[in-house]
């Protein structure tokens, strides 16, 4: 916590809205692509705006734990050489970080879904909390396994710049997959069990727009996914950390 609060400050130094330029992205782009893509998609104002928003404010989380991962350890150079702290708390530091900007864009769009559509989404909103945990350990796992994979093969931190292009328009951030696709089924049940982004974002979706609590396939699905990424990040820290300094 104390890493976040000083990458924190120096990122907003001097500013005068501070954290409230996180939210400057997302609220843009969601006006800009309700105008238009609203129009194309003949998408309501009032429920393709909260849609939008939330897809553009998970997927900002997402990137930035995928982007600034990569540079995770090499940030926390300094600190590794001189303190022999768990290196899981320089991802960790990321997905705090990250996960700060997610919950005031996150609160952002309840209180739009509160305006434009009342409180009725109230009592499923108790799912939001596994949903949340979820989605953080996701995000600290993909920063664990982007920070280990740039120690060794710089490469990696330019490839995942044109992997995160191809997922954003895999994952449905700014479509809903039954609307563009009502005629293809298949289509619609690939992308939306296939991709474990677009799992953990109908985790998000559901009790927010909708009201409703996600079904227990997706729950299912959502804590199979992170635990594989969880996994994953466990076994390839515990293998490299010893030897991490000599890499760095």
């Amino acid at each position: 916590m104390a890493l976040v609060r000083i990458d924190l400050k120096n990122r907003y130094r001097r500013s005068m809205i501070g954290v409230g330029w996180s939210l400057l992205h997302p609220i843009l782009m969601t006006i800009v692509l309700c105008t238009f893509l609203g129009r194309l998609m003949q998408q309501d104002f009032r429920t393709y705006a909260p849609f939008l928003l939330s897809g553009l404010i998970f997927w900002n989380f997402i990137t930035a734990t995928l982007n600034q991962g990569c540079h995770c350890f090499f940030h926390g150079e300094s600190y590794i050489r001189q303190y022999p702290a768990p290196l899981a708390i320089y991802p960790l530091r990321t997905a705090l970080g990250a996960g700060v900007h997610f919950g005031i864009g996150l609160a952002l769009v309840l209180v739009i879904v509160w305006i434009a559509k009342g409180f009725g989404n109230v009592p499923s909103l108790i799912s939001l909390v596994p949903a949340l945990l979820l989605i953080f350990i996701l995000g600290w796992s993909a920063a664990v396994l982007m920070g280990v994979l740039n120690v060794l093969f710089q490469d990696c931190q330019h490839l995942i710049e044109v992997l995160i292009q191809v997922m954003f328009y895999v994952t449905p951030i700014l479509y809903d997959p039954a609307r563009l696709f009502p005629q293809s089924p298949n289509v619609v049940w690939c992308i939306n069990h296939l991709n474990p982004l677009a799992i953990m974002l109908d985790l998000l979706r559901k009790p927010i727009l909708e009201g409703a609590f996600p079904s227990a396939t997706t729950f299912g699905l959502g804590v199979g996914v992170v635990a594989l990424a969880a996994a994953a990040a466990a076994a390839t820290l515990a293998k490299i950390e010893n030897r991490m300094i000599f890499y760095l």
